[in-house]
């Protein structure tokens, strides 16, 4: 049975096509309009304009994206950290990958400076910034391994899981590689893993963990 999409996610699903494709500036309300195959006025109802849709589809992203995170800090107490870090680390790998365009260009818009930005930021970037820290450093401290600053891992780890979405076309083009693939999401997993415990945990074999 085909499921019925609103109106509201058809415009979402053109925006995000149509601001992968000409960039948030080159596309128009009209455009938008078009593919989504609706009223312009629809989205000014919606969304309150180009800007408003941008928005949304910033908070789908990163509220889905960060309740994974959440999940994980929430286990801290019942569960080994590294299971904890590890899972959250397949969650949102097959969260972009599941929404891949949608990852583009959450990532790209956020690497811009603008006003949007500056708000998602001190939002929610910081909380992701925070939950990271809590399963990184519960993480070392279970495995009894002392880092003087945890910035640079999370950064190390934030560019692993954002590069392939961010760059997909560099991906698909030059190495042949479809970060949409389920086969994408596990073998780059395991290289993860592999990182994590090699240059976090100072472990020198794999953990398996249930996902």
């Amino acid at each position: 049975m085909k499921v019925k999409v609103s109106t509201k996610e058809t415009i979402i699903e053109a925006a995000i096509s149509l601001f992968n494709i000409q960039g948030y500036d080159g596309t128009s309300i009209r455009d938008i309009a078009k593919k989504a195959k609706v009223n312009p006025a629809n989205i000014s109802y919606y969304f309150e304009g180009k800007q408003g849709l941008l928005e949304k589809c910033l908070v789908l992203f990163f509220e889905a994206y960060l309740t994974y995170l959440e999940e994980e800090v929430s286990l801290l107490a019942y569960e080994r950290p590294d299971y904890c870090l590890k899972r959250a680390v397949y969650k949102i790998l097959s969260f972009q990958s599941n929404n891949h365009l949608l990852s583009r260009l959450v990532w790209r818009e956020v690497s811009l400076d603008s006003q949007i930005v500056r708000e998602i930021t001190s939002s929610y970037l910081m909380k992701e910034r925070f939950l990271y820290k809590k399963l990184i450093e519960a993480a070392i401290q279970e495995n009894t391994y002392s880092i003087s600053d945890i910035s640079f891992l999370i950064i190390q780890l934030k560019s692993l899981l954002t590069m392939p979405f961010l760059n997909g076309q560099y991906l698909r083009e030059v190495w042949n590689i479809f970060p949409q693939d389920r086969y994408f999401v596990e073998k780059y997993y395991q290289h993860i893993d592999d990182w994590i415990d090699a240059g976090l945990l100072q472990k020198t074999k794999m953990v398996n963990i249930p996902i």
